[in-house]
């Protein structure tokens, strides 16, 4: 077994914020501390953003019809969404890991991967760097993280899950196929609820029966490709690298709702909101982008991706948002269904200060001085100081 002091040969950490948004809102009003918390829209379509722990407690979770959870939770109080807020946190959040590692790899605002193998000659091992950063992200915000180490990205998001909220969990090499074996197959990326209705029907319902099935019965049940997948995943392989933006081939941002969100209105929103995010971090990279790429997942986990090409590579926040907001348009307009999954990527970079078109008329102008503007007050000011508004209507130019 491997001393506890060799320097691992390779470490991954996984970041999480517990509860985020909601934890977000009970640390800046105390009289919610301890109480049900619902962070989202109080209308009548409306759909739940977060859920604190306590308000989990009686059945609420994220991208639930709001009317939904407050039957389950009458006394929950519904704070609006306040994404600006949200982002100042996690500005603050990921520069902390940004201390400890360059390799960041952002999947949300409250979540990322980070490559610390070569920082822990300087900083130590592994878990002495998750603990660090889970002390410093609670002396500098007041928030929790909880954090999964381990020599992948697989195991270290299942790490991070193991012990929520607050936790430390290590998945050391050596441990990985006992850890696995007993855990079920829904933790497997990529079995969702058809696959694992597929694989009961023949009696693998962990990751330890899925190990013994033969290769050529468990490609029969799910495919050659998939199988291969799952069999790797089972033993804790994983060799996907942690991929900062400024290596990688796309910068983008998507969520998954706990339930399929029937409202256009609120998956507009979180789109809106990943446009922002992902301009944000093109800027900070200095990277323009010349496509645009949404992914949305609906009815028996159908994943579709449509993708468009922009007239000029840019970073603008407003070109990335019309452009990811059409091609959601195009397919709502002719084929909404409830979305699981909403998803924007920039693709294509350019690289160097982003250039304007030759006769750039004045509201282009206008745009990247308010994206300039609307950075250097959030990173100077907090970013809850200003915010674009949302709800605006889907042919607003």
């Amino acid at each position: 077994m491997m001393p506890a002091t060799m320097p691992w040969p390779r470490a991954i950490l996984h970041v999480d914020m517990d509860a985020f948004y909601a934890s977000v809102e009970q640390l800046d009003f105390p009289e919610l501390r301890g109480r049900p918390v619902l962070v989202g829209y109080a209308g009548p379509r409306g759909v739940v953003a977060a859920a604190s722990y306590e308000s989990r407690a009686f059945g609420c979770r994220s991208a639930q019809p709001m009317a939904v959870a407050l039957r389950h939770c009458p006394h929950a109080v519904v704070q609006p969404v306040r994404f600006k807020r949200y982002r100042e946190i996690s500005d603050r959040v990921f520069g902390i890991m940004e201390s400890c590692s360059p390799l960041v790899e952002p999947l949300s605002l409250d979540e990322a991967f980070i490559d610390v193998t070569a920082s822990q000659r300087l900083l130590g091992a592994p878990e002495t760097i998750a603990r660090r950063i889970k002390d410093a992200v609670r002396a500098d915000t007041g928030l929790t993280a909880s954090v999964g180490v381990s020599g992948n990205k697989f195991l270290a998001k299942l790490a991070s899950d193991l012990q929520k909220p607050d936790g430390l969990c290590s998945i050391r090499p050596e441990e990985a196929e006992a850890t696995l074996a007993p855990l079920s197959v829904t933790r497997l990326w990529g079995v969702g609820p058809k696959t694992a209705a597929r694989l009961a029907g023949i009696g693998i319902k962990t990751i330890g029966d899925l190990r013994k099935l033969s290769a050529e019965a468990l490609a029969a049940r799910v495919g050659e490709d998939e199988a291969e997948h799952y069999r790797r995943l089972s033993v804790g392989q994983d060799d996907r690298p942690v991929v900062p933006d400024r290596e990688a081939k796309s910068i983008g941002q998507e969520q998954t709702f706990g339930a399929d969100v029937a409202d256009p209105q609120a998956v507009r929103d979180v789109l809106l909101e990943q446009a922002e995010q992902v301009g944000r971090r093109l800027r900070k990279h200095r990277l323009q982008a010349r496509a645009v790429v949404v992914k949305i997942r609906f009815g028996q986990f159908q994943t579709i991706t449509r993708r468009t090409t922009l007239p000029d590579a840019t970073d603008a926040t407003a070109g990335l948002w019309h452009a990811a907001r059409d091609l959601f348009d195009a397919w709502a307009a002719s084929a909404f269904r409830p979305v699981r999954l909403i998803g924007m990527s920039a693709t294509e970079f350019a690289t160097g200060p982003a250039q304007l078109p030759l006769f750039a008329d004045a509201k282009s102008q206008k745009q990247r001085r308010l994206d300039a503007a609307l950075d250097q007050i959030s990173g100077r000011f907090g970013a809850d100081a200003i915010r674009r508004a949302r709800g605006a209507s889907p042919n607003e130019k």
